[in-house]
């Protein structure tokens, strides 16, 4: 039976709690968008229970409700959600050795936030905890999340709520843990100045997909950052 240290669990659950309370009111203001876009409150929950991926999610309802056309509103979700493909592989380890049914629900959870959380602990046994309950909490909050706001439908403007800074305080609350060590600040500057310098001149989600190669500068194994230290 595998352990882990009540002070990690302490870290992942509290950053997976923060990142959760940002997903429901980011996911209020989908389902606002969305219904405000035509969908109703069955298509706009089963949306976010099927694709579970705030981003691609968005941007498909935006397109539509602009008066774009289905194929580039979906055209657009698949580019902003092709990163996920990225985070399978290095989520890969963690769904290793489970049941088929597992690793199909582990495949759907494995988002940004997921990603970052995990990524935060060492140990294998405390990352594949930190990924399932992550998840868990994560998927919840979003599914509540867009509930509520296809329940309110178009009668509140997520702007007059303050709720279009929850997209920000969720990727603040994703880095946090990252930030103490060089590898991360480094994956955290660069991608940084891609997307702010990139926005200009890029089509929308673009400029994420390519500051998401800051990640890059993560890859060196921790161990030999702390021996590099000592």
């Amino acid at each position: 039976m595998h352990h882990f240290r009540a002070p990690h669990a302490r870290r992942f659950i509290s950053a997976s709690l923060m990142i959760g309370i940002a997903f429901i009111i980011f996911g209020l203001s989908f389902g606002v968008l969305a219904v405000s876009a035509g969908a109703s409150v069955l298509q706009s929950c089963a949306m976010s229970l099927l694709i579970f991926t705030g981003a691609s999610q968005m941007s498909a309802v935006s397109v539509i409700a602009t008066g774009g056309s289905p194929a580039s509103a979906f055209g657009g979700a698949v580019l902003l959600a092709g990163r996920n493909a990225v985070y399978g592989l290095a989520m890969a380890p963690v769904l290793r050795g489970g049941s088929l049914p597992s690793r199909l629900l582990g495949a759907q959870w494995v988002i940004d936030e997921t990603t970052a959380v995990v990524s935060a602990e060492t140990d294998p046994a405390t990352r594949r905890t930190a990924f399932w309950i992550s998840g868990a909490i994560l998927y919840a909050c979003w599914n509540l999340g867009t509930l509520l706001g296809a329940l309110l439908g178009s009668s509140i403007n997520p702007s007059d709520f303050g709720l279009d800074v929850a997209f920000p305080v969720m990727f603040t609350a994703m880095v946090a843990s990252h930030l103490r060590t060089k590898q991360g600040r480094r994956a955290a500057i660069f991608g940084a100045i891609a997307a702010v310098a990139l926005a200009p001149f890029m089509p929308i989600g673009l400029p994420i997909l390519v500051s998401a190669f800051g990640m890059l500068f993560g890859l060196a194994p921790q161990s030999q950052e702390n021996e590099t230290a000592s």
